[in-house]
């Protein structure tokens, strides 16, 4: 089956059917780029091909599972034309809700930072299991941007209750409370968390898979993220504007200065 070994996102296929997606640019904390975006849409173009294929785990190399976005790159993006702008917002919308909406079974293994868009890619996945280590934040308000292409996803997986409070206050949180407000399912010790995860894709070859996939399915129907066209476009457009904003572009500066924003009085 299918492979990729070099790169910003990894994957391979074992002889059960079981992907392992591995997000690999360990020397930023996987702060996603233009590149891993362009890896993860690669590596869900290849997986919708394979044979056989039953489950995906996803997981990241290095210290921490997914810093969110790459600041210094959104700072590039957010100078670019509107049209570039517009591009790199829909080509992450799209590796997010691909991920979402994939037939098989995804599994997230979480350890570390994840911040930000690595929020929505685990509110993407069926099952979330987190290390005792894992630290969460839904943080683009921090910066002067919003989270609009992950808020659907973030919905079904957390409620809107929770998400009025942590995606508003951007704070950080451990993995007892992601587990009680539904953006993990289960919290382990880093060194069992490659274990639990081979214990829940077991549980998940199983089961039929055909039924997997009506099941997931159905569930899909009733999910936020499950959106039309004309929405998912406008988050799309929503989500590339903000970024193009004059408070985004004081939220970046204050990244790069490491200084608070000019809006904090704190």
């Amino acid at each position: 089956m299918t492979s990729n070994l070099m790169g910003p996102v990894l994957w391979d296929v074992d002889a059960r059917g079981v992907a392992t997606v591995t997000l690999n640019r360990p020397e930023v904390n996987n702060a996603y780029d233009g590149a891993m975006i362009d890896g993860l849409l690669a590596a869900l173009d290849a997986l919708s091909g394979a044979n056989g294929l039953r489950a995906v785990v996803l997981k990241g190399n290095g210290k921490h599972f997914q810093a969110g976005a790459d600041l210094k790159w959104i700072n590039s993006v957010r100078k670019s034309s509107p049209e570039e702008n517009l591009r790199v917002s829909r080509a992450t919308a799209e590796a997010v809700q691909r991920l979402n909406m994939a037939p098989v079974p995804t599994v997230a293994l979480v350890h570390g930072g994840c911040f930000g868009g690595g929020t929505g890619m685990i509110a993407a996945c069926d099952i979330v299991i987190a290390a005792d280590n894992a630290v969460f934040s839904i943080a683009e308000v921090r910066w002067g941007l919003h989270a609009s292409i992950i808020i659907p996803q973030l919905a079904d997986a957390i409620g809107i209750r929770q998400l009025r409070r942590y995606a508003l206050t951007g704070e950080r949180f451990g993995p007892q409370e992601a587990c009680r407000i539904g953006l993990a399912h289960i919290m382990v010790s880093l060194s069992d968390l490659e274990s639990e995860g081979a214990r829940i894709v077991d549980h998940l070859l199983a089961n039929g898979p055909e039924a997997i996939a009506q099941t997931k399915a159905w569930i899909l129907k009733s999910a936020w993220a499950d959106l039309g066209q004309e929405d998912f476009a406008a988050l799309v457009e929503s989500h590339s504007a903000k970024r193009q904003s004059a408070e985004a572009g004081e939220g970046l500066a204050s990244f790069a200065e490491k200084r608070a924003g000019r809006w904090s009085t704190g």
